[in-house]
C-alpha cells in the first residue's frame, strides 16, 4: 500500500512522495518559550514525533527540524513581571522543554534553530521582500503588503476580502498601528524598537522580527527553499502558515511544502484549554500523577487530525490501556528465561508487520495501528495467566517470542516503551495479585459455609475486574486475566 497523507492545502489525501528519493525534509513549528509547556504541546510534539519515526521505519531518511520562538512580546512580558531578562526567560523554559520531552520519549530534532540565532537570515529575506515590492517600510516598521501575493488565503480557505472586513471593524480597538499600514490586513515582518525591549540593529532601524518571518527564514536556512513536510497544530493554519507561504513564496517563487499537516487541537470536557478558564495543565503537572506512555497512548488513540477531549475518564482508559500493553511488552523479559527464548529478534511475524503498516499508511492512522498491537498483547497476557497459573501455555514457546518481538518492534514505532523495573510490581486492572488471592480465599471459605450467594458475588466481581477463576479437583481454584 503506497503512504497517503491529508494535505491541508489541497483539503484531499494524496500518495506521498518526496523531493529527493528516499529523503524527507521536514519541518514543525515549536513553541514560544514563556512558560512550561502544557497538553496541547504535548500532543503536537508526540505526533509530528511519531510521524517521524513511522517514515524513518518505512525506510526515509528524514532530517526533522523544530524551531524555538525565543523574541515574543509574552517573553518580554514574563521578564519584565520576574524582573529578568528575554534570554534568561527563554533558557529556562527551553531547559524545562526538554525535561518535559524526555520523559514523554519525544526524540530530539536534528536542529533547534531560534529566532535570536538567525537575525541575519530574517533581515536577508524582509529585504528581498522589500526589493521585491512584496514589503514596505513604515516609520520603523516593516509591513507585508498582502494584496501583492495573489495566492493568499489557500492554505486556510480565507478570502483576502473577508479578512480586510474583519480587520477594519477591529482598527481602532485591537491595532494602535493600523494607521502605519496601507491595509489593516498587512501583517510586521520587522518592528521597530521600543523602550526597554531588546533590539537588534537593521537597515530599518533598530527593531526586532515579526513573528511568522522567523519560521520562513529557518526553513529556508536549515531545509531549502521548498521541503516535504511543513506541520504544526491546526491553530497556525490562519494566520501563521497562511503568512509563512506568503513571504516565502513570494521570496522564492516556489511552494514552501509540498504536503502540509496540521494536527487537532486538545479539549478538555468538551472545552478549549485555556488559562483563562482555569482548565490549563501543564505536562509536568500531568506527569506528576500519569504514566508518560499512558499519555502517550492517550495521545495516539484519537486520529492526529480530530479534537481530542482530555478527561479523567479518557485518562483512566488510556491508563487501563497501557496496562495492557506494558504487560505485553515485558513478556519476554518475565517469561522469557522460562520458555527458553533464544533473544533473536530478527524474526517477526510478517502478517502483523502488514496489517499495522497498510493501517497506518492511510493518513496516520497510528489509531487503528494501536488496534494490532493490542490483539497481541492481549494474546500475550493471557498466555503469561495460564503460564502462571497451570503451569504451561497453549501456544508454543517459538511462537510467543516471535509474537512479543514483534510487539516490541511495533510498539517502539510508536514510541511506547515498557519499564522493565514494574515486572511483578504493578497492580494491573486495579487488583494486584495479593488482593486475587486473598478474595479467592474469602469465596471458598464463603462456599465452605454453603453460603454460594457470597461465594458467586465474589466470582463475579472479580469478573468485573478482569479475572477469571477456575475450579478445578481437590477444591482448588486457579485464575488468569482475561
Amino acid at each position: 500500500m503506497t503512504l497517503t497523507v491529508y494535505n491541508t492545502i489541497t483539503r484531499k489525501k494524496e500518495p506521498f512522495t518526496t523531493i529527493e528519493d528516499g529523503k524527507v525534509r521536514m519541518y514543525c513549528c515549536g513553541i514560544t518559550v514563556y512558560d512550561y509547556c502544557h497538553l496541547g504541546h504535548a500532543r503536537t510534539c508526540i505526533v509530528w514525533d511519531v510521524v517521524r519515526r513511522y517514515l524513518q521505519w518505512r525506510g526515509y531518511d528524514v532530517t526533522y527540524i523544530q524551531n524555538f520562538t525565543d523574541i515574543d512580546d509574552k517573553i518580554l512580558n514574563r521578564a519584565r513581571k520576574e524582573n529578568s531578562t528575554m534570554e534568561a526567560v527563554s533558557e529556562r523554559f527551553i531547559e524545562a522543554y526538554f525535561e518535559d520531552m524526555e520523559r514523554l520519549q519525544v526524540k530530539k530534532a536534528d536542529a533547534y534553530p531560534r529566532a535570536t540565532h538567525c537575525l541575519n537570515g530574517i533581515q536577508r529575506l524582509v529585504a528581498e521582500l522589500e526589493a521585491k515590492g512584496y514589503a514596505y517600510a513604515s516609520e520603523g516598521d516593516v509591513y507585508y503588503n498582502v494584496h501583492q501575493f495573489k495566492g493568499y488565503g489557500k492554505l486556510s480557505g480565507r478570502k483576502l476580502e473577508d479578512l480586510q472586513a474583519g480587520a477594519s471593524g477591529r482598527v481602532a480597538i485591537e491595532d494602535p498601528e493600523a494607521s502605519k499600514k496601507k491595509d489593516p490586513a498587512d501583517f510586521a515582518v520587522w518592528k521597530g524598537a521600543k523602550p526597554g525591549e531588546p533590539a537588534w540593529d537593521s537597515p530599518w532601524g533598530k527593531g526586532r522580527p515579526g513573528w511568522h518571518i522567523e519560521c520562513s527564514a529557518m526553513v529556508r536556512e536549515r531545509l531549502g527553499e521548498t521541503i516535504d513536510l511543513h506541520v504544526g497544530g491546526s491553530d497556525l493554519i490562519f494566520p501563521h502558515h497562511e503568512n509563512e507561504i506568503a513571504q516565502s513564496e513570494a521570496a522564492t517563487g516556489k511552494p514552501l511544502a509540498r504536503y502540509w499537516l496540521h494536527n487537532g487541537m486538545v479539549k478538555v470536557g468538551g472545552e478549549k484549554m485555556s488559562k483563562s478558564l482555569g482548565n490549563f495543565t501543564t505536562i509536568r503537572d500531568l506527569l506528576a500523577k500519569i504514566d508518560p506512555m499512558a499519555v502517550r497512548l492517550f495521545i495516539l488513540q484519537a486520529h492526529y487530525r480530530k479534537p481530542v477531549d482530555f478527561t479523567d475518564e479518557a485518562l483512566e482508559a488510556a491508563t487501563n490501556g497501557w496496562h495492557t500493553l506494558s504487560e505485553g511488552l515485558l513478556f519476554g523479559y518475565q517469561y522469557g528465561q522460562e520458555l527458553g527464548f533464544k533473544g533473536d529478534n530478527s524474526e517477526l511475524l510478517p502478517e502483523f508487520i502488514q496489517r499495522f503498516q497498510d493501517t497506518v499508511d492511510d493518513d496516520f492512522n497510528f489509531t487503528g495501528g494501536l488496534a494490532v498491537l493490542f490483539e497481541i498483547a492481549k494474546e500475550l497476557r493471557k498466555e503469561g495467566n495460564l503460564l502462571t497459573h497451570q503451569g504451561q501455555t497453549e501456544t508454543a514457546p517459538e511462537l510467543l517470542e516471535k509474537q512479543w518481538h514483534t510487539l516490541v518492534s511495533l510498539a517502539h514505532v510508536l514510541g511506547l516503551e515498557a519499564d522493565q523495573t514494574q515486572i511483578k510490581t504493578e497492580p494491573i486492572d486495579g487488583l494486584s495479585d495479593a488482593e486475587i488471592d486473598d478474595l479467592i480465599a474469602q469465596r471458598k471459605a464463603a462456599r465452605k459455609a454453603k453460603n454460594f450467594a457470597e461465594g458467586d458475588r465474589i466470582r463475579d466481581q472479580l469478573k468485573d475486574q478482569g479475572i477469571i477463576l477456575v475450579d478445578q479437583p481437590g477444591s482448588v481454584t486457579t485464575w488468569h486475566r482475561g
